[in-house]
């Protein structure tokens, strides 16, 4: 039998217990279990109105000996006390890290197929003093990947970025020769993991107008363009700097496979604009699959009963597709 997949519960304070409940009611289509604090996945439960049962296992490999329909769980990144609904929790955020933790210890040594995250809050990690803005960074920090990015994909559009958490003004200096070969690179291999053959990469813009010649700055000319020839002289098939203002629209419209996006801001405002219930976030470069639902922790409608699961249950098929079915 393969291996389940891992799915993460997220912040306790926030709607990831929730959502993960209601994707185990409808039934997942592959042998799944949850990292994280039973109490909380009961409450989350209890917020959706769905009838579950859950039960700790001490490894994936137990969860195949339990009852049918019984919702397996890794007490990973356990509570002393739930936190409450829609509040920065310290004690959640050391418990969303815990989890993810376990989690990416048990795929690294082939214990479960992939992880699924639900998302986390970077303020709680930030006061839990976990050093992390994000489940990227934790992933390649513990798994010991130099060369990782982002990927977000929805059925419209795949965008990978050269940065990810960082200031503009940080990352305007991370365009780099060394981050735009990398980033193309790996977006060219994620989109054959797609089934893409060969896939026709565009990289975009820094500035307005992807520089105009060097009249609205010099990136576009002395960094991104030189990385541009040097991935088709390797053989990919990549093109631009293409202007930031067009170039999503054109390969939602075909004319493209997979967009490089230069920053966190510019990527993502166009594919969670497309739809952020379908869209899932992938995590390239790893040693596993890793996909997550591409929103936060709605901590304004945690606990209210209107979480929706669909980016999780994208995310979960997203991975089951990666992994084989």
């Amino acid at each position: 039998m393969k291996a389940p997949i891992g799915i993460t519960m997220g912040d306790a304070a926030g709607i990831g217990p929730e959502i993960v409940a209601r994707f185990f009611a409808e039934g997942p289509e592959r042998p799944a279990l949850v990292y994280g604090d039973l109490a909380a996945l009961r409450r989350g439960a209890a917020d959706a109105a769905v009838d579950l049962r859950f039960a700790e296992v001490d490894a994936p490999s137990d969860a195949a000996a339990l009852p049918p329909g019984t919702v397996p769980v890794i007490a990973a990144g356990r509570l002393a006390a739930l936190p409450p609904l829609g509040r920065v929790s310290a004690e959640a955020g050391a418990g969303a890290y815990g989890a993810v933790v376990r989690a990416i210890d048990d795929a690294a040594a082939g214990r479960i197929a992939a992880i699924v995250t639900a998302p986390i809050n970077k303020d709680a990690l930030r006061a839990a003093g976990i050093g992390y803005p994000g489940h990227t960074e934790i992933l390649a920090a513990r798994t010991g990947t130099a060369d990782f990015a982002m990927m977000l994909a929805n059925a419209d559009l795949r965008v990978l970025l050269v940065s990810i958490h960082l200031s503009l003004a940080e990352a305007v200096r991370a365009v780099t020769p060394e981050t735009e070969s990398r980033a193309i690179r790996l977006a060219d291999s994620a989109t054959r993991a797609f089934g893409v053959a060969r896939p026709r990469v565009a990289v975009a813009g820094l500035n307005p107008h992807a520089g105009e010649n060097g009249l609205f700055g010099s990136e576009e000319r002395d960094v991104i363009a030189p990385a541009v020839a040097r991935a088709r002289a390797d053989g990919i098939d990549a093109s631009g700097p293409w202007p930031g203002d067009t170039v999503f629209m054109r390969a939602r419209r075909g004319e493209f496979d997979v967009v490089v996006a230069q920053y966190h801001d510019q990527g993502l405002i166009p594919v969670k604009y497309l739809g952020i219930d379908e869209g899932v976030n992938i995590t390239v470069g790893l040693p596993f699959v890793r996909t997550s639902v591409d929103h936060g922790t709605a901590f304004d409608i945690a606990g209210s009963g209107r979480a929706d699961h669909a980016s999780l249950r994208a995310a979960f098929r997203q991975a089951v597709a990666m992994t084989g079915s």
